[in-house]
């Protein structure tokens, strides 16, 4: 399969939120079509709400290793463990190359924004954000625990 790191990172580079860029980059391959992908994962930006949480790229992991390998079962605790595992296993790829999986303190901010209205995308806004490159790792991520038995 080809690579769609770069298309992750264009969505994102386009206006899309960090989560967004993600997970639709990559949803269509679990039978979700791009508006709906769009739509799930646009809560999740910001560190979810602009909250400056869990960064979305993270929780976009997150969802796609759901729609890959979630459980749908309430009594088959060994695929609740099995998700929450390979959930814990990509965030923490993540947080071995930045640090940790909290957007405000992969923004170097303190606390939760006091305005849920996102940033002005400027060439400013993306020369002065790491958010392109946490793009670019989670896809990378993506690909290779994901998509990596996939044709």
């Amino acid at each position: 399969m080809l690579s769609r790191v770069e298309e992750a990172v264009k969505t994102f580079e386009s206006g899309y939120n960090c989560a967004q860029s993600v997970f639709a980059t990559y949803a269509d391959l679990f039978g979700i079509d791009k508006e709906t992908a769009l739509k799930m994962s646009s809560s999740m930006g910001g560190g979810i709400g602009r909250m400056r949480e869990v960064c979305g790229v993270v929780s976009a992991m997150a969802l796609l290793a759901g729609l890959k390998d979630g459980n749908t079962d309430p009594e088959n605790e060994e695929a609740k463990e099995a998700i929450y595992l390979l959930t814990r296993q990509m965030a923490d790829k993540f947080k071995e190359k930045h640090g940790t999986i909290i957007c405000r303190e992969l923004l170097g901010i303190d606390g939760m924004e006091k305005s849920a209205k996102p940033s002005e995308r400027t060439d400013s806004y993306y020369n002065s954000r790491p958010c392109s490159k946490l793009v670019a790792t989670a896809a990378g991520i993506v690909e290779e625990m994901l998509l990596e038995d996939m044709a």
